[in-house]
């Protein structure tokens, strides 16, 4: 396995500044961020723009493999407005264009949702409509992805939605694509499952992996190895089926001396990856 972080666990850094610190801590890869507007990939951003920032990772000794995406939560493809929907794929196409130019082979997409509890403003969209509307938007999506070579990841998110391995598991063999799969985070279905059982049951359909943690008894999302999560069991599990890709840490920094997450997380990672 490679050990990788999220961009948005390096804040009010630049990406090379970011790509440098991640080096010197110990790890392998960053995992960048687009966002359709602001930061350094966005809806904007040229060919020539992203080899720059590929460029920078390189001489920092810092591979790029994923760029995530939070554009989902407030421009979804599950959206009640068709003109939003077609907004939400043209921003997936994009992060395709981004990833492909910087050499990554995939990308993370929130599949919209049906209901946000920590976002009470967004509308709640029936189940069974949401399913289809991403259903058929990642289903247009797929060959653009394969023309790009970039797989889509679709993230096990709180958005009641894929609130079970197997309904995410269908949902990926329906569409059908080996450019499609799934970006399994192991902390996001803590409150009601197990992440070994999601990483058995989904197998070999697990683009990529994040990383975090989490205590059941006061619902909160903490630092690697303080939570609730079987690590053993999820190594385990990984080995069972075969997953030896990047890892991803996704923390959140202190309010005081942000870079010790850093710190704290690659030891953590190296711990459980012994």
């Amino acid at each position: 396995m490679k050990k990788g972080i999220s961009i948005w666990s390096i804040p009010d850094k630049s990406l090379a500044e970011a790509f440098q610190l991640a080096k010197e801590l110990g790890y392998e890869g960053v995992e960048v961020a687009f966002a359709p507007e602001g930061g350094e990939l966005n809806m904007d951003t040229t060919e020539e723009d992203a080899l720059k920032i590929k460029t920078a990772a390189n001489e920092a000794g810092i591979e790029l493999y994923s760029v995530c995406s939070g554009a989902g939560w407030s421009i979804p493809i599950t959206s009640d407005d068709p003109a939003i929907r077609e907004k939400a794929k043209a921003i997936i196409r994009k992060q395709l264009d981004v990833a492909a130019w910087l050499g990554c082979d995939t990308i993370l997409v929130v599949p919209g949702y049906c209901g946000v509890s920590w976002r009470p403003e967004n509308p709640v969209v029936p189940y069974d409509v949401a399913y289809e509307r991403a259903y058929e938007a990642i289903r247009e999506l797929a060959p653009y992805a394969e023309e790009k070579k970039v797989a889509i990841g679709v993230e096990n998110v709180w958005n009641k939605m894929f609130l079970s391995p197997l309904e995410l598991r269908d949902f990926i063999d329906k569409i059908g694509s080996p450019y499609v799969g799934v970006y399994l985070d192991v902390g996001n279905m803590v409150q009601s499952g197990y992440p070994e059982q999601w990483i058995n049951i989904l197998g070999s359909r697990i683009k990529k992996v994040h990383f975090k943690d989490f205590k059941v008894a006061t619902n909160s999302f903490v630092d690697l190895l303080e939570g609730d999560i079987n690590f053993p069991a999820v190594m385990e599990a990984f080995k069972k089926v075969n997953y030896d890709g990047w890892c991803t840490a996704e923390m959140s920094a202190y309010k005081n001396y942000p870079d010790a997450i850093l710190k704290v997380t690659s030891v953590a990672m190296d711990e459980i990856f012994a």
